[in-house]
């Protein structure tokens, strides 16, 4: 494998292992260089924690943009996870334009919505930009929730294939050109990855855990697009990173104290070892 260069644009959550601290030591330990351009930085993440603080980056983007374009910086890979305003859209799809290589892959995580329900911060007039990200995508990595968001499909607990062909299906009409949708499960006690990629469909069922954990959804897409950059395909991407979270999570469990994020380090050396 060619050592190649990734550019991760998501939040820096100083405390809560999510976003950019989960994103930076997984794509490194897939031996990936990853250089990262922070869209805002927050003491805490938002789930659990009272009283945090949001500092919105948009401002220094460009000029940031502008240094890289000077100084002929390229990436083979731009990974984007929570971005912190709608105004940041159009800044990451310039910076694509202006630095992404000829055969580089854009993938997204529209990281916007959960069990039914926005984050905190954000409204439709959000969600409506991001779609500007599905079109320009060469994969997105939403969760059910981010996808009905998307499509104005709505949100169901309980549902059949046919309403999560549904959902690929308007997303594909959105433009998205492969799709990895997370948290998908058709029977109790197992969830998996639906996979749409080159017109085909995958779907990998894999174990569901009773707890569940913050920032498993950005340590997903991380191993997700760790393996992919390691030539492996979307599905055996999609197993790879489904298997990691579901040790991450087994890593965290009986540990009362640990409720805003997943112990992913100490099992690190196994997505290595499934990765390269």
């Amino acid at each position: 494998m060619s050592y190649k260069r990734i550019l991760s644009i998501q939040d820096v959550s100083c405390v809560g292992q999510c976003s950019m601290t989960v994103a930076l030591p997984i794509l490194s330990a897939c031996g990936i260089e990853t250089a990262i351009l922070p869209s805002a930085v927050l003491s805490t993440h938002t789930a659990g924690f009272t009283g945090f603080t949001v500092r919105d980056l948009a401002g220094d983007m460009p000029a940031i943009n502008e240094h890289w374009v000077k100084e002929g910086i390229k990436f083979d890979a731009i990974y984007t996870g929570y971005l912190g305003s709608k105004q940041q859209v159009d800044y990451v799809l310039n910076i694509c334009k202006t630095t992404l290589n000829e055969r580089g892959l854009f993938i997204v995580d529209p990281a916007m919505a959960d069990n039914g329900k926005l984050y905190y911060g954000f409204d439709m007039e959000y969600v409506n930009e991001n779609k500007k990200l599905v079109k320009a995508c060469d994969y997105l990595l939403p969760n059910i929730t981010e996808a009905c968001f998307l499509t104005g499909i709505e949100y169901k607990e309980v549902y059949d294939r046919e309403y999560i062909d549904n959902l690929v299906l308007a997303l594909r009409n959105l433009g998205a050109k492969n799709i990895v949708l997370t948290g998908v499960s058709f029977r109790e006690g197992k969830t998996g990855i639906m996979v749409y990629e080159n017109d085909n469909y995958n779907y990998y069922e894999h174990e569901k855990r009773e707890k569940s954990c913050h920032g498993t959804g950005d340590i997903y897409s991380s191993a997700f697009v760790g393996a992919l950059l390691n030539g492996k395909s979307a599905i055996q991407s999609a197993k790879i990173a489904g298997d990691y979270v579901v040790k991450c999570i087994k890593a965290t469990e009986g540990d009362s104290d640990h409720w805003y994020g997943a112990k992913f380090e100490p099992v690190l050396g196994e997505l290595i070892k499934e990765v390269r």
